[in-house]
């Protein structure tokens, strides 16, 4: 119990004590009796860590606090949403007031923790051969042949898009899973092509900094609290790496290509129709072990060799360029890509089975999120680098 006018514990110190009390994450055993279930001790630790500690007076994180329901005996509620989201504000009381009965204070800890987190997710066309090699000696370098870095955030709601319009179209609660989604896909990863048997699709998920990585407690970093369920204990506390993997696969191109002519995802949905140049259809990938699920939109490029940029516009914009010029410009560059593309097939593959060079793009990450904060918590195998 702090006392009035007592230190407040510093993130750093407050994660120590998490970390003491999650033996249980992941389990479905429970002893309730523990304090790791104790729900006072959960809403101490979210109000100090999220509400009234010095980081998040500060505003260093995203000014989003999130609450997760309880459980019912039946699961959670299809009509109700499985948790609820407030803006920060200095006392807890003021955020949530009655509903505070409704919630589950470790989830919701926990669910915190994730989302003020950040993340990085990489996806890279890398030689399976040279895969090969890195699984069977750690030290040799994996270096791919290219690679995409982009920040993701992590959401207890997951977005469907429809693959034609590229537009939102449903926004749903996905929590129990935590999805890192890529809203602008497309655009991101649209020079992500498979063009050799040998290539491999490979997708990391990096943790790096945020709320799961505080630093080692700053002298000045102290302040006043009225009262607390907490003891202070940093006997358990250990330095932890600077960036974490919690996610990390490749599939080949022959299996991308296997399910790309199959016309079938892994869930049963029609992909479009083999050798459709352009056309777009989700592939679901399971991770290793079967945890996590990547959700990728998967499309042959198209041989433009042979194809019109179309006619010429006469509309022209303020500064005096035809938007037709404009047009071609683009399709011009977007043309050079595909040929590439072709040609770098064309040249590595034998000409009884012609080669199709297939565009992947991530569109989301999904883990449920037990792993995740297990991972951010205890953790300690060096992360994936490429």
């Amino acid at each position: 119990m702090l006392r009035d006018g007592e230190e407040t514990p510093s993130r750093y110190e407050l994660l120590s004590m998490v970390k003491k009390h999650s033996s249980l994450l992941g389990k479905t055993v429970v002893d309730a009796s523990d304090v790791e279930m104790d729900p006072r001790f959960w809403h101490d630790v979210l109000d100090l860590y999220f509400v009234r500690g010095k980081d998040s007076r500060g505003r260093q994180d995203d000014d989003l606090v999130f609450f997760v329901r309880k459980l019912s005996s039946q699961g959670f509620n299809d009509d109700v949403p499985p948790y609820f989201v407030r803006r920060w504000a200095p006392k807890l009381d003021n955020l949530i007031g009655e509903k505070s009965v409704e919630v589950d204070w470790r989830r919701s800890f926990h669910l915190n923790l994730i989302a003020h987190t950040t993340f990085t997710v990489t996806v890279a066309i890398c030689s399976h051969q040279d895969l090969r090699n890195h699984q069977a000696d750690q030290d040799k370098p994996l270096s791919p042949i290219y690679k995409v870095v982009k920040t993701v955030y992590a959401s207890p709601s997951r977005v469907n898009f429809h693959l034609d319009s590229q537009k939102e179209v449903e926004t749903t609660p996905a929590y129990p899973d935590i999805c890192f989604a890529v809203d602008d896909f497309d655009s991101t990863f649209d020079a992500v092509v498979l063009t050799d048997s040998d290539h491999c699709y490979c997708v990391i998920l990096n943790a790096h900094d945020g709320a799961a990585f505080p630093k080692a407690k700053d002298p000045d970093d102290c302040s006043s609290s009225d009262s607390s369920s907490l003891k202070v204990d940093t006997s358990s506390a250990k330095a932890k790496s600077s960036k974490l993997t919690l996610f990390s696969g490749f599939v080949s191109y022959q299996m991308v290509r296997d399910a790309y002519d199959a016309g079938k995802s892994r869930f049963g949905n029609l992909l479009s129709l083999a050798h459709s140049p352009g056309k777009q259809d989700k592939l679901y990938m399971k991770g290793p072990g079967g945890r996590g699920e990547v959700e990728v939109a998967v499309s042959g490029v198209a041989d433009q060799s042979q194809q019109d940029t179309g006619p010429f516009s006469p509309v022209t914009s303020n500064r005096g360029f035809g938007i037709g010029f404009m047009v071609r410009k683009a399709a011009s560059v977007a043309s050079v890509a595909a040929k590439n593309a072709y040609a770098a097939a064309a040249s590595s593959h034998s000409f009884d089975e012609e080669m199709i060079p297939l565009k992947c793009c991530l569109m989301s990450i999904s883990l449920p999120w037990e792993h995740i904060a297990y991972d951010l918590l205890f953790k300690g195998t060096p992360p994936v680098n490429l």
